[in-house]
């Protein structure tokens, strides 16, 4: 029975150890909302994804670092370079001297293409061989090529968009594709539609865009 009782007792102590809310619960909130933010917002679920970002800048505010949403603004500046949409990161650059971040700033820089040869240490790893070979056609998209993150390799090409090839423009299409991504797939279709020079080719292209953005 004493034995039964202390069995009981050990099951309840540790299964209430291992449901634990961590004490910085705000911050996989706002992470989590924010991922939910780049699949909706890369798949064209606007009305979603506006109320991802919402939840994800609400939950960074609750920290005085700032950290968190200086990630988001630098995070949503990069998802509108990938798709081809204008963003300068105002937002981040206005909050960026509060939050002095070094690995931020170098992100920052390479977005706005400004990045210095110094600067590319500080990166995120996976962009690091990227930005080394940035001017070397041929070594930047084997490079590309190896970033594990799907979002960074789609980044990365827009980066890099006017040295693409047809060819490569037709593959990121057919990765956007397998995603989803449905933003992305059109951003390069338009790609693809400056680099096609038979007409037949580009009516199928502008079919494509046409159905793609039907109701």
């Amino acid at each position: 029975m004493i034995k039964h009782i202390f069995l009981t007792f050990s099951l309840l102590f540790f299964s209430a150890c291992s449901v634990k809310t961590p004490d910085n619960q705000w911050q996989y909130k706002s992470a989590a909302a924010f991922n939910s933010y780049t699949t909706n917002f890369l798949s064209a679920q606007d009305v979603l994804a506006n109320n991802d970002l919402k939840r994800a800048t609400d939950h960074a505010k609750t920290s005085a670092t700032l950290i968190q949403l200086a990630k988001i603004h630098l995070g949503v500046c990069a998802l509108d370079i990938s798709v081809g949409n204008s963003n300068t990161c105002a937002k981040y650059k206005e909050l960026s001297p509060i939050v002095k971040d070094k690995q931020l700033d170098a992100y920052y820089s390479l977005l706005t293409n400004s990045l210095s040869t110094q600067d590319i240490k500080n990166l995120p790893v996976q962009y690091q061989s990227f930005a080394k070979h940035i001017n070397d056609k041929k070594k930047a998209i084997q490079s590309i090529q190896n970033i594990n993150k799907a979002t960074s390799r789609f980044l990365s090409y827009a980066l890099i968009k006017n040295e693409l090839s047809s060819q490569t423009q037709e593959k990121i299409i057919q990765e956007a594709s397998f995603y989803g991504y449905k933003k992305i797939a059109l951003f390069w279709l338009q790609e693809l539609l400056q680099n096609t020079q038979t007409q037949e080719e580009k009516q199928k292209i502008l079919k494509k865009i046409s159905i793609m953005n039907s109701n």
